[in-house]
């Protein structure tokens, strides 16, 4: 548990610095307010994708299901954080420099939007399957 504790910080650290750098010149204030706004999301978006996967799932009382929910959506979420958000500080930077135009700010928060709800796609398997490895090991323990 320690090491998926240390992962999870370390994800988060590296999600915050690149993503803080990739907003460029951006004032500091507006930096804490747009990553923490879209630390928020993510995880808001990946609890919906741990809701949808849980359907089905034996877990033996509540607490089992809230740690197990709390680790996944915790790492998973620093996951897509890394995917998207460094990306998007790079374009809202374009865009306070005036280095893009809106229709090309519109084509390039496309193109993340369709690979973001790829990773959705794929991460759900992944996350009703590691559900489902979760409880197979708790129950062989039994």
């Amino acid at each position: 548990m320690t090491f998926i504790i240390i992962t999870a910080i370390l994800m988060y650290f590296i999600l915050i610095a690149w993503t803080w750098q990739s907003l460029g010149s951006i004032e500091k204030t507006k930096k804490v307010v747009m990553i923490l706004i879209g630390i928020i999301l993510i995880y808001g978006i990946t609890w919906i994708v741990f809701q949808t996967t849980k359907p089905g799932m034996d877990y033996q009382n509540i607490e089992m299901q809230n740690s197990v929910q709390n680790m996944l959506v915790a790492i998973f979420s620093g996951i897509n954080g890394i995917i998207v958000m460094p990306q998007i500080a790079k374009i809202l930077d374009k865009i306070e420099e005036n280095e893009i135009e809106q229709e090309q700010f519109i084509k390039r928060i496309g193109i993340l939007v369709i690979i973001f709800v790829i990773c959705l796609i794929f991460e759900r398997g992944y996350m009703r399957d590691t559900q489902e490895g979760i409880l197979k090991v708790y129950h062989s323990m039994q």
